[in-house]
């Protein structure tokens, strides 16, 4: 049985995509087929982890919307050639053209195409989980992705302008009836006592928090040359990112 994750967070700036696309490896390296789908269509940037180069990609996203591609034929495999576990990696990449972004702000796109359009992609790539990296805030794409999902990992900084948008996500995600969903606290700083942390954002929310990850000189050294996890597999946030693709998958 496929299942899809979606990983969310109320504001830009958490580490949203880098969590996503860190999750795919380490989902992939276990085996699995994954798929992941850049819904962040104004402001797109996955591809860049997974080293996907726009100048040589056909269709896109923006292409099943608009209705001039299937969403399996938007479909980029991404698999690092030094990832292990014999798992697979697929990416739909938004298009990041100005006249494409320019183009949704003005006209939009049919909303309801995303739901089908996933379903597509799991049947023809035989996908053992879909991960939807998604836009941050709250709209139409983010609460149809929320809806569908088994799982949903809510991406959160310590930091004051986070919480209110994140109880705001919680709420409607509650509403929604999402079978599993769990909190990530990111960036956390290293003078911050990693226990106190974690029991203040589960009071606030009254939602458990799958993992407190922790600032890295590393991770910020890379600046999305490449996915963490699999440049450095022993790290401790890789361990904080295993630790996330087990609670999702469980």
């Amino acid at each position: 049985m496929s299942r899809i994750v979606s990983i969310h967070s109320f504001r830009g700036g958490t580490g949203k995509s880098n969590t996503s696309a860190n999750v795919a490896a380490l989902l992939a390296a276990q085996g699995r087929r994954v798929g992941v789908v850049d819904t962040d269509i104004l402001s797109p940037g996955i591809h860049v982890l997974f080293g996907l180069d726009q100048d040589r990609v056909g269709h896109c996203l923006n292409s099943y919307l608009w209705g001039q591609a299937t969403m399996p034929e938007a479909a980029y495999e991404v698999t690092p050639p030094a990832l292990t576990g014999g798992g697979r990696i697929w990416l739909v990449p938004s298009s990041v053209a100005p006249q494409d972004i320019a183009r949704v702000m003005h006209d939009g796109y049919d909303v309801a195409r995303l739901g089908d359009g996933f379903r597509a992609l799991v049947d023809a790539l035989d996908l053992d989980v879909l991960i939807l990296d998604t836009h941050p805030g709250l709209n139409e794409e983010t609460l149809l992705a929320i809806a569908m999902s088994d799982a949903l990992a809510i991406v959160l900084r310590p930091d004051h302008q986070d919480y209110e948008g994140t109880q705001v996500t919680v709420t409607v995600a509650r509403k929604l009836a999402v079978p599993t969903m769990v909190l990530v606290v990111n960036k956390s700083p290293a003078v911050f006592d990693e226990d106190e942390v974690r029991e203040r954002v589960e009071k606030a929310y009254e939602c458990r928090v799958a993992t407190v990850v922790p600032h890295s000189d590393e991770l910020m050294a890379l600046s999305s040359a490449g996915l963490f996890a699999v440049e450095f597999p022993d790290h401790p946030v890789t361990d904080r990112y295993r630790a996330l693709a087990a609670d999702l998958m469980a």
